[in-house]
């Protein structure tokens, strides 16, 4: 079983997020993608703006055509800091037959040095990188301290491909609020659920 682990805020989830679970899947082909909403980001300590409860619906709606897409709320169920490694070694102990591969962009990719025991992440699953078109190639060489030469190749051969997805979560939520459209960034479903719970509807 190859399992991807998609971590980040998803506040909200939007069709960006989607394809790039999409590429990743189909071109490093994983026979599951887990959605996994953080609690609280080290990295980003002003903490999610819409609830555990409300983003995890949103993730699950998102997610409901597709049998590979699965919500995971590990990490809000265990609560507190969300820290990576902690949310991988929990999974392969109850997935120990499963090969792990943590889903990042190029951005993610730069700051992984800095997260919380990189070289156990690096060690426990395998950084899937994923390069949107728009953006500078990855830049392998950050993880050159974290692993040794060996497993720096095999992480780097697993690149993923990506067409240009100009959405972020902040951009959907200033657009919400001010009034703007902002319905095509995300599914269908996901948008009705925005307007009928009303959020972020404050600037």
């Amino acid at each position: 079983m190859r399992l991807g682990i998609f971590g980040g805020s998803f506040d909200p989830v939007h069709c960006g997020h989607l394809l790039l679970a999409d590429c990743c899947a189909t071109q490093a082909m994983l026979d599951e993608v887990w959605f996994v909403p953080a609690a609280h980001q080290p990295l980003k300590p002003a903490g999610p703006v819409a609830s555990n409860e409300h983003r995890v619906a949103m993730l699950r709606l998102a997610c409901a055509e597709r049998d590979d897409f699965c919500v995971s709320t590990i990490e809000i169920d265990r609560g507190g800091i969300s820290y990576t490694v902690d949310t991988l070694q929990a999974i392969a102990e109850q997935r120990p037959e499963s090969e792990l591969f943590l889903l990042m962009g190029a951005d993610s990719l730069a700051d992984l040095p800095r997260w919380h025991r990189p070289e156990a992440i690096c060690r426990v699953a395998t950084p899937l990188v994923v390069h949107r078109a728009e953006a500078p190639a990855p830049d392998f060489q950050v993880l050159r301290h974290l692993v040794a030469d060996e497993r720096l190749v095999a992480i780097s051969q697993h690149l993923v491909e990506m067409p240009p997805t100009p959405i972020s979560s902040s951009q959907i939520r200033r657009q919400v609020a001010s009034g703007e459209p902002w319905q095509e960034a995300v599914p269908n479903q996901v948008a009705d659920y925005i307007t009928e719970q009303q959020l972020y509807t404050e600037r």
